[in-house]
């Protein structure tokens, strides 16, 4: 049932992250321009609040590092590469096990 989960949730996040390439795209070439939907502006379009309320929470660690390099690294990732690669990720968790050959241990 676990891994049903994680294979519907990786297939969600990978038709999101398609959708989300075709987006950029569109707007890049209707503006002749490279054009990328970040992760934070994809999450303020979301729900800003939350991450204006996860700021206060993961500064305090690692003396403020935590935040700026790694978060601040991560909400300039284009939206499209993090949700594709949190989408292959569930996806190779939720794999069906191959089944033994030979036999069985």
């Amino acid at each position: 049932m676990i891994r049903f989960l994680f294979r519907f949730l990786g297939l969600i996040c990978l038709a999101a992250a398609f959708i989300l390439v075709i987006y950029d795209g569109t707007k890049s070439i209707a503006g002749n321009s490279l054009t990328l939907t970040t992760v934070r502006a994809l999450w303020e379009l979301i729900n800003a609040g939350s991450l204006a309320k996860l700021r206060p929470l993961i500064e305090p660690y690692a003396g403020g590092l935590l935040w700026d390099l790694v978060m601040v690294s991560i909400l300039a990732a284009p939206a499209w590469s993090l949700l594709g690669l949190v989408g292959i990720l569930l996806l190779l968790v939720g794999r069906k096990k191959k089944p033994l050959i030979g036999y069985a241990r």
